[in-house]
């Protein structure tokens, strides 16, 4: 056999090899791609993303894309070869699998996890675009969870409104902790509240509830320090003047927050916040409006590119990331908080381009 050919034979033995033992040699790592993105203005499976009932709405136009990323699972494991391919694709990010899931998290649980942040993104996405728009939201501080095995199960429940701790009046859910240790473990704290099923019925009902009773837990030590706890965690529940409900499966995180505010603002607004552009976005989004950062931005700026954007809102902290690799035809603009994006969307609408606060690579 000539030597040219026996080489060129043993270099292709050679890649097949390595090829075959990139296929079976598993990594640590994750992918991370362009998901969809979704118009929080318009339907997803046939339903509108956003529905207001009891209260007037106005037509909108254009779009307020929410976008997404798409990550391999936590069980899955990538194989070598995969994850080459992944640092070569421009479209793909490959991260450490622990990035994604810390701590050993399953998907399981992650799933579980990203499905209670979404879910609070939209409470949080209601009310700050009714701050925003000087209508009025009650709040109240309810017990959010309960823990197992702890001195507060059975005696209290998630829904519980927390009137007062020791007498003392509660206005925000860190309060509760406040007061509680104050306490040293084994000493009793008394709880004054509304059960979860009365003050239900009573906002059924339209009205305050108008009984409350007193519940004494007996405090114990935390398990990582000193600390005298009950075993539940405290939260808001808002009450609504108006039906507002945010339609769409299949998503999950924090991070859709401020773009289903935008879309709730463009919706009950006489005023058409895009005036027909095309502007996508991201960003979790607090009660008071204020825009917190995300992962994933580099996907979301792609996938939103991908799908027609001409703007993207760009929460102020991932803002050097985004700006280092712009997709070509797509302005990122910088926000703080639900005020800075009504802002830019009207700088938008009005064509005074020249005036948005764009992002700087770092």
């Amino acid at each position: 056999m000539p030597r040219r050919t026996a080489t060129m034979l043993a270099s292709t033995l050679i890649f097949i090899a390595l090829l075959c033992a990139g296929v079976f040699i598993k990594v640590p790592y994750s992918e991370m791609s362009p998901g969809p993105t979704v118009n929080t203005l318009g339907a997803a499976g046939g339903e509108p993303v956003l529905q207001i009932s009891g209260r007037k709405t106005y037509p909108t136009s254009g779009h307020l894309n929410m976008t997404t990323v798409r990550v391999t699972g936590a069980d899955y494991n990538m194989n070598l070869v995969e994850a080459v391919y992944g640092w070569l694709a421009h479209d793909n990010v490959v991260v450490p699998h622990d990035t994604l899931y810390p701590d050993g998290k399953t998907e399981e649980q992650s799933t579980q996890e990203n499905a209670e942040e979404f879910t609070q993104s939209q409470e949080s996405a209601k009310v700050a675009a009714l701050q925003q728009l000087k209508i009025p939201v009650k709040s109240r501080v309810v017990v959010s969870t309960v823990l197992k095995g702890t001195p507060s199960e059975n005696r209290l429940h998630a829904g519980d409104v927390i009137r007062a701790v020791d007498g003392t009046a509660v206005k925000e859910p860190g309060d509760v902790a406040k007061l509680v240790v104050k306490h040293k473990p084994g000493q009793d704290v008394v709880f004054t509240i509304v059960p979860a099923k009365e003050a239900a019925a009573a906002e059924k009902a339209g009205k305050e509830p108008d009984t409350t009773e007193k519940v004494t837990i007996t405090t114990v030590k935390a398990d990582k320090d000193d600390r005298a706890i009950v075993g539940i965690q405290a939260g808001t529940d808002h009450t609504f003047p108006f039906g507002i409900d945010i339609n769409l499966a299949d998503v999950g995180g924090p991070s859709a927050g401020l773009m289903f505010a935008l879309g709730i603002v463009d919706k009950l607004t006489p005023a058409d916040l895009t005036g027909g552009k095309f502007v996508a976005g991201t960003g979790t989004i607090d009660d008071k409006g204020k825009v917190g950062p995300i992962g994933g931005i580099e996907m979301k700026l792609v996938g939103a590119r991908n799908a027609g954007a001409e703007y993207f809102l760009t929460p102020s902290e991932n803002c050097a990331a985004a700006a280092s690799d712009i997709p070509e035809g797509l302005t990122l603009v910088k926000v703080n908080t639900i005020a800075d994006a009504t802002k830019s969307l009207e700088k938008i609408r009005s064509g005074d381009t020249a005036g948005l606060v764009g992002c700087a690579a770092g």
